[in-house]
């Protein structure tokens, strides 16, 4: 019988702390830089300008940190339900599905802080740190140098055995591990991702343009949406059509893990309430979930728009007071469904008239 190894040991410990499945990458320089490279010269990364800055050391690891020898990386499932998103209650619809549960920055650290501290006692005196979606790091070519799958043209990580549905998070280490063997592209003459984006984002095959990412426009960006980007359609928060309609999700289960599964306030809560969030509702509704990166302020923004697509009425009697908001994105999405309704002949608060958009 073979012995256990420490990648045996980690990879059950791994499992025991609700973990997907774990690879291993060496922390070497990425194969991608020159890519990444064109792509920040072509503007793609739109505002997200710390990727520009950070882009040294997201190209070689090693320069941040000289210590680490080999990357943990963990490619976690998350799929909360099957079917139609049309066909589910509340906010559900309107949101990316591995948003509408608790905030996975936080579930995924937690379990691969537990598996670091395991990895502490077997390799004593070994560095470590955790990230998740956080800091200079290539997660999704981690992910596929350490052989957990392959770049899809939508530029998803697909798994071995299909499965896009998957976030990803890593332990860098000082201690170093065999690497695996890199998962072949599967991708074939499929084009469905590419064909099915509704704004043309995906500009070449495994190359998106930010600037006409719905998921980037409602979860990034912050003010009012850029004169000339596309219409966000229903979205509040991110998108999921290249994965509806890629061919390897077809099977794909849901996971029974209680901390991705949709929280009582997605279905409890509807557009109407989200254009009318204050702070305080804000905070009361969404503390702890990934609704706390785009913040009041861009979710009020996403709810005016998503209502106007979808001819919310109940959501668009905010609009006329939403042109009195403090922030200038809220204000600007009010006057623009307000303009694209010329139908409703609405009451404007008090000093609307003086607020800029």
């Amino acid at each position: 019988m073979r012995a256990t190894t420490l990648l045996d040991r980690l990879r059950e410990r791994a499992g025991e702390c609700g973990l997907g499945p774990l690879g291993v990458a060496p922390i070497a320089p990425s194969d991608h830089a020159r890519a990444l490279g064109d792509w920040l010269e072509r503007g793609y990364a739109a505002s997200m300008t710390w990727m520009e800055r950070t882009a040294r050391d997201s190209v070689d690891l090693g320069r941040r940190f000289p210590w680490a020898r080999t990357a943990l990386v963990v490619a976690q499932p998350y799929l909360p339900y099957r079917g139609e998103r049309h066909a589910q209650e509340g906010l559900v619809p309107h949101v990316a599905r591995y948003a509408v549960g608790r905030d996975y920055h936080a579930t995924l650290a937690e379990r691969l802080e537990r598996l670091a501290a395991f990895l502490a006692i077997e390799a004593p005196g070994a560095r470590h740190r955790v990230y998740v979606d956080t800091g200079p790091v290539l997660e999704r070519e981690l992910a596929a140098r350490a052989g957990l799958g392959w770049f899809g043209k939508s530029t998803n990580l697909i798994l071995r055995g299909g499965d896009s549905w998957v976030l990803i998070g890593e332990i860098l280490t000082s201690v170093e591990l065999p690497p695996a063997d890199a998962a072949p592209d599967r991708c074939g003459t499929c084009t469905a991702c590419i064909d099915a984006c509704p704004t043309a984002a995906i500009t070449a095959p495994y190359v998106v343009d930010s600037n006409r990412c719905i998921s980037y426009l409602t979860i990034e960006h912050r003010g009012p949406l850029p004169e000339g980007a596309p219409d966000t359609g229903d979205w509040l928060f991110g998108c999921d059509i290249c994965q509806e309609v890629c061919p390897w999700n077809r099977k794909v289960a849901p996971v029974g893990d209680p901390d991705f599964r949709p929280l009582p306030a997605f279905a409890g809560t509807r557009l109407r309430d989200v254009a009318r969030l204050d702070d305080a509702g804000f905070e009361e509704r969404f503390r702890g979930t990934a609704f706390e990166r785009p913040g009041r302020a861009g979710l009020v923004r996403n709810a005016l728009l998503a209502a106007a697509a979808t001819g919310d009425d109940e959501a668009l009697e905010a609009a006329p007071a939403a042109l009195a908001d403090p922030d200038p994105g809220v204000r600007a999405a009010a006057a623009r469904v307000l303009g694209e309704t010329p139908d409703r002949t609405p009451r404007l608060p008090r000093n609307a008239g003086t607020a800029r958009v």
